[in-house]
This record gives C-alpha cells, sequence and structure tokens, in this order.
C-alpha cells in the first residue's frame, strides 16, 4: 500500500472520537430498549398468568377476592419488584387489553406459557384495524407509557395516542400532556387534522434512551436504590449529602429517615429529596432542594407531600409534619418553610425554635456555593454515571 493510499484511509483522532460516540450512542439505545422490552414483557406475562389462574386455578377458590393481597404478600417475601396488589390489578388490566402480545413470544425469550384458556376470547382488546403491531407496542413504549395508555378506557382513543406517541417518540410526561390537553377529542372536532397533528408535535418532549432508564419501573425492575437514579443534577447530589451531615450535626433532635424516599399520590409516583425525624417536635421533617429559584409550583409540591405524610404516616402522638424548601441559584439561596395544616400555635411557636433558623439555612446554602461544591461541575450538568430522575415524577 502507498503511502498516500495510507494517509487517505487512515482513522484521524476527530474520526476516533466520533465512531466511539456513534457505537456509544447505538448501543447504549440498544440496552435502554432490551431492558424495557423485558420488563414490560415481564408485566405481561405476571398479567397472564394471574388471568388464567383466576378463569382455572386449581385452588382459586380458597382465595376469592382476596388474591391480588395475598399474592403481592408471597411476591413481596420473594423479593419481586412492583407487586403490589394495585400494580397486579394493572398488569392483569394489561394482559386483557393487550392480548396480541403473545404474538411477540419468540423462543429466544424462553418463555414457556400455560396453556391458553377462554380468558384470551373475553378480551377487552381492540379490533385489528385499531392500534399498532404487537413488536411496535412492546419494544417501541415503556411500561410507563402503557400505564398511562390503560387509563383509555375507549380502544379508538387508546389507539390514537399509541400511534402518535410512537410517531413523535413521546416522552411519558409529553404523553400525559397530551392526553390531559384532550388531544384526541380536539383532533376529532379538528378540520385540519394534518394542521393539529402537526402543532402537537412541534416542541413535544421525545423519550430518549437515558430517560427511558430513569423511569421508577425500570430502576426497580435492575434492582436500583432511588438515590442512585434520583437527583436532579450534580449540584443538588453534592448538596444533599451535604445537607444531611449539616442538619444531623445541628443537634436539635433531627434524626435521619430515607433519602428519595418513594411515595404514591394516586397512580403518579414521587420522590421526597430527604426526609427526617424530628424526636423533640415529635413530627416528620420533609426537605426538598430545588436548583432554580423559589416559584410556588415548587411550594405546592412540597405542600403536598407534606399533606400526603399528614394523612398516611403519622401515627399516635405524632405532631404534623412540616416541609423544609431550598431553593437556590449560584447567587442567591431562599429558604420557605411549609406549615401544611399546622393550626396549634403552641406547636407553631416550638417549631420556630427547634428548627434551623432561616438565615442559618440560607448561609449554609451560600457557603457551600462559595467552597465550590461543584467544582468544574455546571449547574443542571449530570454527574458522571448519574441517571437523573424519573420521568413525569417531579
Amino acid at each position: 500500500m502507498s503511502m498516500t493510499a495510507s494517509a487517505t484511509t487512515a482513522m484521524s483522532f476527530e474520526r476516533l472520537v466520533a465512531t466511539i460516540e456513534q457505537a456509544h450512542a447505538r448501543l447504549a439505545a440498544q440496552a435502554s430498549r432490551a431492558v424495557n422490552t423485558h420488563l414490560t414483557l415481564r408485566n405481561w406475562l405476571i398479567g397472564l398468568y394471574i388471568a388464567e389462574y383466576e378463569q382455572d386455578g386449581a385452588d382459586r377458590a380458597r382465595y376469592g377476592d382476596t388474591l391480588l393481597e395475598r399474592l403481592s404478600e408471597r411476591l413481596a417475601a420473594a423479593g419481586v419488584s412492583r407487586a403490589e396488589a394495585r400494580e397486579l390489578r394493572r398488569y392483569r388490566q394489561f394482559y386483557l387489553i393487550y392480548p396480541q402480545i403473545r404474538e411477540t413470544l419468540t423462543p429466544e425469550f424462553g418463555i414457556t406459557l400455560l396453556p391458553q384458556t377462554n380468558v384470551t376470547n373475553n378480551r377487552e382488546s381492540p379490533t385489528p384495524e385499531f392500534g399498532v403491531a404487537a413488536g411496535d407496542l412492546l419494544n417501541r413504549l415503556s411500561f410507563s407509557h402503557i400505564a398511562e395508555l390503560l387509563q383509555c378506557d375507549d380502544a379508538p382513543k387508546r389507539a390514537f395516542y399509541e400511534l402518535e406517541c410512537i410517531r413523535g417518540n413521546w416522552s411519558v410526561r409529553e404523553l400525559k400532556r397530551q392526553i390531559a390537553s384532550l388531544y384526541y377529542e380536539r383532533s376529532g372536532l379538528s378540520k385540519d387534522k394534518a394542521k393539529l397533528a402537526a402543532l402537537a408535535q412541534e416542541g413535544a418532549e421525545r423519550a430518549g434512551p437515558t430517560l427511558a432508564i430513569r423511569d421508577p419501573y425500570v430502576f426497580e425492575f435492575l434492582g436500583l436504590k432511588p438515590q442512585e437514579v434520583m437527583s436532579e443534577s450534580h449540584l443538588e447530589d453534592q448538596l444533599l449529602d451535604k445537607l444531611h451531615d449539616f442538619l444531623l450535626e445541628l443537634g436539635h433532635g433531627f434524626c435521619f429517615e430515607a433519602r428519595q424516599k418513594r411515595i404514591l399520590i394516586g397512580d403518579s409516583h414521587n420522590f421526597v429529596d430527604l426526609v427526617f425525624y424530628h424526636r423533640i417536635l415529635k413530627c416528620h421533617v420533609l426537605l426538598e432542594l430545588k436548583v432554580a429559584a423559589f416559584s410556588h409550583e415548587n411550594i405546592g409540591q412540597l405542600n403536598t407531600y407534606v399533606s400526603w405524610y399528614r394523612k398516611n404516616m403519622m401515627t399516635t402522638g405524632d405532631n404534623p409534619p412540616v416541609g423544609i424548601l431550598l431553593c437556590t441559584q449560584k447567587d442567591h439561596a431562599l429558604v420557605e418553610y411549609a406549615l401544611a395544616g399546622i393550626d396549634n400555635g403552641l406547636f407553631v411557636s416550638k417549631y420556630l425554635l427547634e428548627l434551623p433558623k432561616k438565615e442559618e439555612m440560607q448561609r449554609f446554602i451560600e457557603e457551600q456555593l462559595a467552597a465550590g461544591v461543584l467544582g468544574e461541575t455546571t449547574v443542571g450538568e449530570p454527574a458522571v454515571g448519574e441517571s437523573g430522575f424519573a420521568e413525569g415524577d417531579r
């Protein structure tokens, strides 16, 4: 080979970088799709097994209406994730609405199905002219997408959102937004459906491999802990680490309970940054950190968490929970306390006495920022290996 030919075919450094980037992006996307496909298939199979057991189980009469609760307890003890009774109902509904996924079960999955029973004939699934192919449904949509679609009780409406979601590669958050905006109903009334569709797709949030892995179903399926995938940014992750130590060192009675505590409100999974129990105030203290300026949406979110804790986590002798909201920018820090539902004047006075003062918290934030807690990382840039927070849950 001549030197000229060798020079023209040799890989340059820039080409090396570009080639590695392309390989990484392609294989990361394939890995993401594989995880989502197997999770979705797992949930469908759980639904199938439950439906067929209810139809022909040898001892089904013994359990009756308590089947899913009893099953949930046994599966939880066995370490099966996302096996609460409400989720088991969702998986059964998934199977009944989408029995055509059976067509995708090729031998490579290594799955043996139970003998087909009459339950499939009673399916609620759309007729063949509706919806997307079973393979596209399994490979192009995450189970969180499907969970949203299951709430559409009308087959044509569900099929409409399936097609639009796949066509636009929507994130789960975008699918929720489009359903809430009555896109299907507006499309039915529109005289120019193509123009409306173009407007709906314009600026829509797209799903990507990282968003898919952030899905709360996925990280529990993979056995990850919430704190491994839920932080919003490197800045937040660093500050939460230091805030945890800061509050414990204050000596005001804080007992650490959880980080990125998952709570289920309706059908939405939410995550509280830090949860403490205050042994003097005898109440939960919830702390939320937002790497942004204060907004009413932030206080509304924290107030929702505090209200949920008051209803679901208070026990005899507890005082109502309180929330601390920290909003920060590089040159500014603002602390707001959420006194949701606290109407006991004596308790409020003690609360103000025992919790860190606003100025104390603000000074701590500003000192951490001034000390370069970020290093060379800019606000919003993910830390190395960070997966980010669950889509649509914060």
